[in-house]
């Protein structure tokens, strides 16, 4: 049996347009920039690393039920699908792999909507406030948790 050596990453709504979308809160870094930091703390673990964004939420469920068989773990910025998607986070859950739930920005400062996420109830790991860098802190720490 071989084992998965591959991250999934999932963005949610609206971070296609990182960069441009409210720098003040979310910074400058693009997408592809969110990626590429998050591939090169894979490979730098001997991982790969696959991403995936969309605005639908069906898509990101149906990536996250196909990574059961594909994938090690899952690292997840659901963006506005946090606080609202509990059909998101049952699939996380259904799946049982390490998650780890990133947001560019600190939720807790903001409105009082973003404080409650469905997500953190089933990742092993939530990061917040570290801007782009939280990317390669939540691959850091999925592959510290699976040893490699």
């Amino acid at each position: 049996m071989t084992a998965a050596t591959t991250i999934l990453l999932l963005n949610g709504p609206n971070l296609n347009l990182l960069g441009t979308r409210e720098p003040d809160v979310y910074g400058y870094e693009t997408l592809d920039d969110v990626e590429q930091l998050a591939r090169a703390a894979a490979e730098a673990h001997g991982w790969s690393l696959e991403s995936l964004q969309s605005n639908h939420e069906g898509v990101l469920i149906d990536a996250i039920h196909a990574a059961a068989g594909t994938a090690a773990a899952v690292v997840i910025n659901a963006g506005a699908f946090t606080h609202t998607s509990v059909a998101i986070r049952d699939a996380l859950a259904a799946v049982a792999l390490p998650v780890v739930e990133v947001h560019l920005s600190n939720v807790h400062r903001r409105e009082e909507f973003r404080h409650h996420s469905y997500i953190s109830g089933v990742a092993d790991a939530v990061i917040v406030g570290a801007g782009v860098d939280g990317y390669r802190l939540a691959v850091d720490h999925v592959a510290s948790k699976l040893g490699r």
